[in-house]
């Protein structure tokens, strides 16, 4: 007799998570880990905006005048988002079937340096002999990046420069070569008198001319090396729309030919699959059922 879709689910994740059950770690994983279900949404929002208040409150901290006035309290709302966060790290590690190959990923990183730093801070005695205290809680700022966990727009984003990064590669190439020919021909127009020491120099010029930045340290003289320079300045232009023009066009295909959802694989935590898939694209184990908001 066949069995339901959502018995095979609840089967296939009971192997994984090694749980006779198999209810407790699963309901934690798919709230904290997708946010296509209703619970996960509202878990995701809730943490983003712990994640902004806390990153507000890590800017407030930097001001001399509020830190003398508000340092008490600046203090215990940082312990409790770190305790908060500390919190999430760990379970995040106890409803997933290899903790190790989430706390070594990029997001397990983020997570860890989201609440080491505090930890470290009042562990780490004062003194000149080491580094400022201050510079372990600047890194507190990393916790922004953990909003790409929650955001939809971020993972499309993110797999459109991934499926892009051929074309871009290959534009950048481009920008390179133009670089070398352009500094090098500045170089002998120029030359050292002017400025333009050396064909790295007359790159790095080129460069900066190119992104129409623009810092004047470094300015042609002659009126061939004028010449030069409005075409650099001209071209920067084009060349600023190509990249946006790849990612954008790669970001439409990306939304007409499938559906991106943060459905985790709970074998080995790929994400993206598509609503209708029953199995991960990258190892083949059972997915649960696609549960939209």
């Amino acid at each position: 007799m066949n069995q339901s879709p959502n018995a095979s689910a609840q089967a296939a994740a009971q192997s994984q998570f090694g749980k006779p059950d198999g209810g407790l770690r699963l309901r934690l994983y798919t709230i904290i880990f997708e946010a296509d279900t209703v619970a996960g949404r509202r878990f995701d929002l809730a943490l983003i905006a712990a994640i902004l208040f806390s990153i507000f409150v890590v800017i407030l901290d930097s001001v001399h005048s509020i830190s003398e006035r508000q340092g008490h309290l600046i203090d215990a709302f940082e312990w409790g988002f770190t305790l908060l966060f500390t919190a999430e790290y760990l379970t995040r590690l106890a409803c997933v079937q290899r903790p190790l190959r989430y706390a070594t990923s990029f997001y397990g990183v983020i997570d860890l340096l989201s609440v080491l730093p505090t930890y470290l801070a009042f562990f780490v005695p004062e003194v000149h002999a080491l580094l400022d205290v201050r510079i372990l809680r600047l890194i507190r700022i990393f916790r922004i990046l953990k909003l790409t966990m929650y955001v939809q727009e971020y993972q499309m984003l993110t797999s459109a420069v991934s499926a892009s990064r051929r074309k871009i590669m290959v534009f950048l190439s481009i920008v390179m070569m133009v670089v070398l020919v352009m500094g090098t021909i500045m170089y002998v127009v120029e030359g050292p008198a002017n400025g333009f020491s050396s064909i790295p120099k007359a790159m790095y010029w080129a460069i900066v001319t190119m992104t129409t930045v623009g810092y004047g340290d470094i300015t042609p003289r002659t009126d061939i090396g004028k010449a030069i320079a409005s075409v650099m300045m001209l071209l920067g232009w084009g060349v600023l729309a190509v990249p946006t023009g790849i990612v954008t066009a790669e970001m439409t295909t990306q939304r007409l030919t499938r559906v991106v959802t943060t459905r985790t694989c709970h074998n080995c935590l790929s994400e993206g699959h598509e609503p209708r898939a029953k199995y991960c694209k990258d190892c083949g184990a059972h997915l649960p059922p696609y549960q939209h908001t």
